[in-house]
C-alpha cells in the first residue's frame, strides 16, 4: 500500500560522465545540477514502484532542488526519499543528498501514477501528428 512515511536510499559513485563540465559547464568538475535532479527523481521513483499495480508507473511531475554544495569526482552521493503525501494519484517526496563530508541537497518532488498503456497511446498519437505535421511543410 502506498502510503506516507515510505523511503528509500540510494547511493552513487559520482563519475565523470556525471559533472557539470560534462554539461557545458566549462571547466567545473563537480557534481551537475541536473545529474542531482535526475537522482532525486530515481530515487523517489523506487519508493513506489514496487508497490504499482500492473500496468502503472509514476512520472516526475515537478521538483524544486536546492543543490547546497559541490561534490568532485570520485565521492559518493546518497539520496534519500521519503513519500509525506498522497493524494490519490499525485505522489509528494521530501529529499535530502549528502556527500561523505556534508549535505549536498534538498527537495521536494512531485510524482504522478499513471496509466502506462494509456500514456504511451496518447506519446505515440503526439509524435505522429508532429510527423504528419512536419510533412505538410515539406
Amino acid at each position: 500500500m502506498i502510503k506516507p512515511g515510505l523511503t528509500n536510499e540510494k547511493t552513487w559513485l559520482v563519475g565523470k560522465e556525471h559533472l557539470a563540465s560534462a554539461f557545458g559547464s566549462g571547466l567545473v568538475n563537480v557534481l551537475a545540477t541536473p545529474v542531482l535532479v535526475g537522482f532525486c527523481e530515481e530515487c523517489a521513483r523506487l519508493v513506489v514502484e514496487p508497490l504499482l499495480k500492473e500496468g502503472q508507473k509514476t512520472v516526475g511531475i515537478s521538483i524544486n532542488l536546492r543543490h547546497l554544495a559541490a561534490t568532485p569526482p570520485g565521492m559518493h552521493v546518497t539520496v534519500r526519499a521519503k513519500l509525506v503525501e498522497v493524494d490519490k494519484r499525485r505522489l509528494l517526496f521530501r529529499i535530502k543528498v549528502w556527500d561523505e563530508q556534508e549535505c549536498v541537497g534538498e527537495a521536494e518532488h512531485e510524482r504522478f501514477i499513471i496509466n502506462a498503456d494509456r500514456f504511451e497511446q496518447r506519446i505515440e498519437e503526439k509524435a505522429r501528428k508532429a510527423n504528419s505535421d512536419s510533412s505538410l511543410g515539406s
